[in-house]
């Protein structure tokens, strides 16, 4: 039941900016971004006794594949830089050990309670803390998915809903004091002042020469930027990739809980369909609804994809998203949790466990704190289907190799 709740597949808004002022600032970001200073996620260690059975519900070629991406990440970490967890530091190296080892277990194909007594072994499982207002470990979790418009590459009827590239106005600095970026604009006295919000580009047109592509629906092209990628069938059949390219900085808020405060919706009813539904069913409130939310995306055309924020291809019922500030990325995750049952017209019908080995590969505007998953789960109808009905009770665990 993920409605609006976040954005996705964003790189950390390392983005290239307008002027050359802004270049060095940018280099200093990415340079603070890799290096190797500790971070110490509130992760606690589990017992044997509280870990669930360890047992993998998917099949076993996207578990190797996503390994294979989070390795990939990894290798492109400054060897010396370190994580802790719960008071245990791990070097990159070891995690990149960790995750080799997991590949290792993987590829023998061992029955399912013979792999659990062997990860129980071999690793250190920490579990998340979850919601503070909730018992110890509980998480919401939520799914996101790849959507599939009809597009235009010419503004023709009825393509005439532009997706944005990333206006070269747009700048980036970094904030020496928190480490993280300041994203606006230069104003006529050369200051860097907040970017425009979605409203005052869109009444006042200041995007007019970025249109990358155009789509049918405004509704479908705002879900789009909160999911953070998609796929474009052209008019000659083609098929292209987008993903985030920039975003204006601009706090993200939920139009589901605008709806749901306006009691235009019951909050339990606020999926992702039942928004759009409402939106299709009254069109006069669709721009004002949507200017709700001031932040804004852009885009760019991707040969692959999609890409989650560590720079890798996320793998359908494989990568999730975290909030990479409050828990850590570089790891093995086990997520247990339920999923929904679709039928054949994308009615849920049901809900059954989900117990998976999953990644943490990609992040999220509103995917904040150490209580929140965002479980992706690829493009297709039934993809959206779960992915906007899916507002779970769940846990997940994290698994590193053990010290000799």
């Amino acid at each position: 039941m993920i409605s609006d709740t976040a954005a996705h597949s964003h790189p950390p808004e390392a983005f290239l900016p307008a002027a050359r002022q802004c270049a060095e600032a940018f280099l200093c970001l990415v340079i603070l971004l890799l290096t190797g200073c500790a971070v110490t996620p509130p992760v606690t260690t589990t017992g044997p006794q509280n870990i669930p059975p360890l047992i993998d519900d998917a099949d076993r070629p996207s578990l190797i594949r996503a390994t294979e991406h989070q390795l990939s990440y990894l290798r492109r970490l400054p060897p010396g830089s370190t994580v802790t967890i719960q008071g245990d530091t791990y070097t990159t190296a070891w995690l990149a050990e960790s995750l080799r080892l997991f590949l290792d277990i993987i590829n023998k194909n061992p029955a399912p309670e013979e792999l659990d007594g062997i990860l129980r072994k071999e690793f250190t499982i920490y579990q998340a803390p979850g919601r503070t207002e909730a018992p110890a470990g509980e998480m919401i979790i939520t799914g996101y998915y790849e959507p599939f418009l009809e597009g235009s590459l010419v503004k023709k009827p009825p393509f005439v809903h532009p997706l944005y590239t990333k206006p070269d106005s747009l700048c980036i600095r970094n904030d020496l004091s928190t480490g993280k970026p300041l994203i606006g604009r230069f104003d006529a006295g050369g200051n860097l002042v907040p970017y425009w919000t979605r409203a005052e580009m869109e009444d006042k047109n200041l995007l007019a020469g970025n249109e990358l592509v155009y789509v049918k629906d405004p509704v479908d092209a705002f879900f789009l930027q909160i999911q953070g990628s998609g796929r474009i069938r052209l008019r000659d059949g083609s098929i292209r990739l987008v993903h985030v390219s920039a975003s204006n900085g601009r706090e993200f808020k939920s139009i589901g809980k605008l709806l749901v405060d306006e009691n235009k919706m019951p909050g339990a009813a606020a999926s992702m369909q039942a928004i759009k539904r409402y939106l299709h069913e009254h069109p006069a409130e669709i721009r004002r609804v949507l200017h709700y939310n001031p932040r804004f995306i852009f885009f760019r055309w991707e040969k692959s994809g999609p890409i989650g924020s560590i720079g890798e291809g996320l793998t359908p019922g494989r990568s999730i998203a975290i909030d990479r500030d409050a828990l850590p990325t570089a790891v093995i995750g086990y997520l247990v949790t339920r999923r929904p049952v679709v039928d054949k017209n994308g009615t849920v019908v049901g809900w059954e466990p989900l117990r998976r080995f999953v990644l943490p590969q990609d992040s999220g505007t509103a995917i904040k704190g150490t209580g929140r998953v965002d479980f992706f789960w690829g493009h297709g109808n039934d993809e959206e289907a779960m992915a906007g009905q899916m507002k779970e009770k769940g846990q997940l665990y994290f698994l590193v190799k053990r010290r000799p």
